[in-house]
């Protein structure tokens, strides 16, 4: 079994380089896979591997960038390694929304337990802060979606809120939020709030009984998607579009393995559907002389 955890902290960085360094060649020394966003205004990442090393990475993590607590973990395990590699990257933001901010707000956090309450109220305005086909994978009952892909068009969004209303936000793992709900905090909003380690906490906490949640949660790694309790859900990846497809997507006359699926079939030109079905192709001769190929998943 491997074990996965999902992290955030913003905090003043000054040695990001160094940092950088130092996290990369423990993570693969201690064979943890995953990847990791350093900037001078904190960490996010995922990593996962077996729980003794996990535990030493998530340890060095602490000791390098010189912090006690994350401001929001999730953990879960799984049968497979759902990463291929350790990436440890730089940028400008860990989310990039065009400000920078090394402290979370301290209020508006709420716990999964009394999220259903909030997100009941009619006068409050419920946003889904991922992207759409994160959102059309699943999400809360009578949530909104910005319909962006890239988060720095999220502001323009925020922007035609209205200040009075309550305003309650999610995400995957929290982080979205956090920068979504400074920026409403500038702009005179009073009641924001955000549920408190995203998705994956409540999806963890709550029972399925109980849940208000609807589908699946996306997630990035080969995992695809997870369900209640965390466990592996049942979507796939599009090979030609690299976005989740069901089973019924697979039933449609426009999905081909390896190539194509009903959301890409009729973007894709003739020249890459053709160099994805020589991909299956090679794929396909692998499996059938039980051979890896440079395409094998790890699961």
């Amino acid at each position: 079994m491997f074990c996965i955890f999902g992290f955030y902290k913003f905090k003043k960085i000054k040695s990001v380089q160094e940092s950088k360094k130092i996290l990369s060649n423990f993570l693969i020394k201690n064979n943890i896979r995953g990847t990791i966003i350093i900037s001078d205004e904190g960490i996010n990442g995922t990593i996962s591997g077996k729980k003794k090393n996990l535990k030493l990475g998530i340890k060095k993590i602490k000791k390098t960038l010189n912090f006690l607590n994350f401001d929001s973990d999730n953990f879960s395990i799984n049968k497979f390694q759902p990463f291929y590699r350790c990436k440890v990257k730089i940028k400008k933001e860990l989310v990039p929304m065009g400000i920078k901010i090394n402290k979370r707000r301290q209020n508006g956090h709420i716990n999964p337990s009394k999220w259903n309450k909030i997100i009941k109220d009619k006068n409050t305005t419920l946003i889904d802060a991922r992207k759409p086909f994160e959102h059309e994978v699943g999400t809360f009952q009578n949530s909104m979606n910005p319909k962006i892909d890239n988060f720095r068009e999220f502001p323009k969004f925020l922007n035609s809120l209205d200040k009075n209303n309550p305003v309650a936000m999610f995400c995957t793992g929290g982080i979205r939020c956090e920068k979504a709900s400074v920026f409403l905090e500038k702009k005179g909003f009073k009641n924001i709030y955000q549920l408190k380690g995203g998705i994956l906490r409540y999806l963890k906490i709550i029972k399925k009984k109980e849940s208000l949640w609807k589908g699946e949660c996306f997630v990035f790694d080969n995992r695809i998607s997870v369900k209640h309790d965390l466990v592996k859900g049942s979507l796939s990846i599009c090979s030609g579009c690299r976005k989740p497809i069901s089973f019924k997507d697979k039933k449609s006359k426009k999905y081909e393995e390896g190539v194509s699926c009903p959301r890409c079939h009729d973007i894709l030109t003739n020249s890459q559907k053709d160099r994805f079905r020589m991909r299956q192709k090679q794929i396909n001769v692998a499996k059938k002389s039980r051979k890896r190929h440079i395409f094998q998943k790890e699961y």
